[in-house]
């Protein structure tokens, strides 16, 4: 008899600290969706928020600061990894790319994981955000999946979110498991 797949334990990120972020509702969903429909997945949204700004000085003695240290373990224990990047300035938010350097010190906590970028905003969705996060992602020794793409624009009608910034569009939600399928794919792939 075949040994059954793992459950693929997956680390999700919301670049966005805000209460109602669109894209924290995507992390929401995709947790929502993986229990529905998507087999062999576990989702863990992981709070960046209390991450202190980067600061090497924090370093004492070898030890990080608590809160960096038990970040730094929840991305170590996972096998992938799911980005929710809102777009900035053309790039990544200040909450997220603080975060991947916090994780990237060594011992880099990010090598050799599979990972999978969604993004919700205006005009391209967050799409600028996810190109500059892949350009990260090259040193930090992260492997992307490539299709699907996931680019929302959140504010063109009919209504993507309610108002405390849950997904609420069935079409995107459908998209948004096709990646979660893709992103269990790639990370077996990986792993054998």
């Amino acid at each position: 008899m075949a040994a059954a797949n793992p459950v693929i334990k997956i680390a999700a990120l919301s670049g966005s600290i805000r209460k109602a972020s669109f894209n924290s509702g995507l992390i929401r969903s995709a947790i929502e969706v993986s229990k529905e429909s998507v087999n062999g997945v576990q989702i863990e949204q992981i709070d960046i928020s209390q991450l202190p700004i980067l600061n090497t000085d924090l370093i004492v003695d070898g030890a990080f600061p608590p809160a960096v240290e038990e970040f730094r373990q929840q991305i170590l224990k996972a096998d992938s990894v799911l980005f929710a990047s809102p777009e900035n300035n053309y790039s990544v938010s200040a909450p997220l790319k603080n975060a991947l350097d916090w994780a990237s010190i060594a011992q880099n906590c990010w090598g050799d994981k599979a990972a999978a970028i969604v993004s919700a905003g205006g005009g391209f969705g967050g799409g600028r955000s996810q190109y500059h996060l892949r350009q990260i992602g090259v040193y930090l020794d992260l492997h992307f999946i490539n299709k699907p793409e996931f680019f929302l624009n959140a504010f063109e009608p009919p209504a993507k979110f309610d108002g405390d910034g849950n997904l609420i569009d069935a079409e995107a939600k459908d998209r948004l498991k096709q990646v979660l399928i893709a992103l269990r794919d790639f990370t077996l792939r990986l792993k054998n």
